[in-house]
């Protein structure tokens, strides 16, 4: 009988080893879990998922609908979601608690160390691009990017001005369905557009620069035998 005790003993791993074991068995599952989602919504935005994104579209036509035949705001909903949201895990957890059910899991929603660094680290990346992005638009003087970036910015404020939140996100729901899915159809053609336009600009620009130069000579011409007479 104490052989087959030592035996359990030696077979079953103490707590802390069971824990340990756990969690990391919990962080090699979530960057999975990420990029299945990842892959997930690349598939909806490119239409590779024909069912999920048709659905995704009809329920943000008829959200935004809806919305605006009532005169609802973004507040309103805001609010009456979080209600929702609240009232659900209230209850939720109240039944688990009056059947003495085992409360659920909730380890894989927490998050490692590394997938918070990790996170840190391309938010960072983001906010470095993005500034690298503005001294390039700003400096590199490149006039076709300048004038996009004014337009997009002009156009953008235009919108701001005529349109709710609501219908605001509506808009990125429909723009984030449809724009990425054209650019991979016709990226080939979008590029050599964009490489056109980059090269006519650049011959615009060089062609202005050329004649201010004359201008400031002539200028600086007119000068000098002012000074002389």
């Amino acid at each position: 009988m104490s052989d087959d005790d030592d035996t359990g003993s030696e077979t079953s791993p103490p707590p802390t080893v069971a824990v340990g074991v756990e969690t990391l068995r919990l962080q090699r599952k979530q960057p999975a879990a990420a990029a299945v989602a990842a892959l997930v919504v690349r598939d909806v935005l490119l239409w590779r998922r024909i069912h999920v994104s048709i659905l995704v579209l009809v329920v943000a036509t008829a959200t935004w609908v809806a919305l605006q035949l009532y005169q609802y705001n973004a507040v309103q909903v805001g609010s009456w979601a979080a209600m929702f949201l609240f009232t659900l895990i209230f209850v939720w957890g109240n039944i688990h608690r009056l059947l003495k059910i085992e409360g659920p899991d909730v380890s894989g929603m927490e998050i490692s160390e590394r997938r918070a660094a990790e996170m840190a680290h391309g938010i960072r990346e983001w906010i470095e691009e993005g500034i690298r992005w503005l001294f390039r638009v700003g400096a590199e003087r490149e006039w076709s990017v300048f004038g996009a970036t004014v337009a997009a910015l002009g156009l953008l404020s235009w919108i701001a001005t005529r349109f709710d939140l609501l219908t605001l996100v509506y808009m990125g729901v429909v723009l984030g369905m449809t724009v990425p899915a054209i650019y991979v159809k016709h990226e080939n053609k979008i590029i050599e557009y964009g490489m056109r336009s980059r090269i006519q600009s650049k011959k615009y620009y060089d062609l202005s620069k050329g004649v201010l130069r004359r201008i400031r000579s002539k200028v600086a011409a007119g000068k000098k035998h002012k000074k002389i007479e």
